[in-house]
């Protein structure tokens, strides 16, 4: 999008899109492997609620977090009757608070998701895993949804070749706009979360067949070329896993 768009107007822009719509199925299929049945979730970047809302239908306790008023006016909308009942808890502040606030830490969580690449946005991703180490239950989990940089589309875009050294010398290059996003590799990821989590798997952004699509790349190994697997779609799933004992 060329100009930032919040509340009813995203929820019509993201929802307009054949892929968007297929990447989002994609995402929420995952979470539902991923967590186990009335686990917590917490919602970082949650936006209008349109995932919180799919988590709590299917019995999940949700906590989200959004800095938009936009976003968080529809989302209260959107999740009124979960809200009353207390299965949806929605926090809007700053980032700056979001990462000061110690009463969030009371609501430890299985799994913290992200979708539609929040975490793309983020220039110190140390800082905010150390708050979803605060947040999460021992062995808790990260799903994120980021911008993929290695994208065969963008390939033929003059911007992407400007950007390809940088990427590979320093991790990451950082797109312009409305909110500059960080376009980072798997490696920049996973030096990035450390010590508090560890990059444990990725998985193409898109609804996939056969065993190995469906449990994604292992990274137990190590990152390598990983990313040639991924070269087909906008978005990647990275699941991180929490490290308990830190040093």
């Amino acid at each position: 999008m060329s100009e930032l768009v919040t509340g009813a107007a995203y929820v019509e822009a993201i929802t307009s899109l054949d892929s968007d719509r297929r990447a989002r199925a994609a995402f929420r299929d995952l979470v539902l492997r991923i967590a186990r049945p009335g686990a917590a979730v917490f919602d970082f970047g949650a936006g209008p609620g349109l995932d919180a809302r799919f988590y709590a239908e299917r019995g999940f306790a949700v906590a989200a977090y959004d800095i938009d008023p936009n976003m968080c006016e529809f989302f209260s909308t959107h999740c009124r009757e979960f809200i009353e009942t207390g299965q949806v808890v929605l926090y809007q502040s700053s980032y700056r608070q979001f990462l000061a606030r110690n009463e969030l830490a009371e609501r430890r969580v299985d799994l913290v998701t992200s979708n539609f690449a929040p975490v793309s946005y983020i220039a110190d991703l140390r800082e905010l895993f150390a708050k979803f180490h605060a947040l999460t239950r021992p062995n808790g989990q990260v799903l994120a949804c980021v911008i993929n940089p290695y994208w065969i589309r963008d390939l033929k875009c003059p911007w992407w070749w400007r950007n390809t050294l940088r990427l590979w010398r320093e991790g990451y290059y950082v797109m312009p706009g409305p909110l500059p996003t960080f376009r980072r590799r798997l490696a920049n990821y996973n030096t990035d979360c450390a010590p508090y989590f560890v990059l444990e798997r990725v998985f193409p952004g898109m609804p996939t067949e056969g065993a190995s699509a469906v449990d994604g790349v292992n990274l137990s190994r190590g990152i390598g070329h990983a990313w040639l697997r991924l070269t087909s779609c906008q978005f990647i799933f990275l699941l991180f896993r929490k490290q308990d004992n830190l040093t």
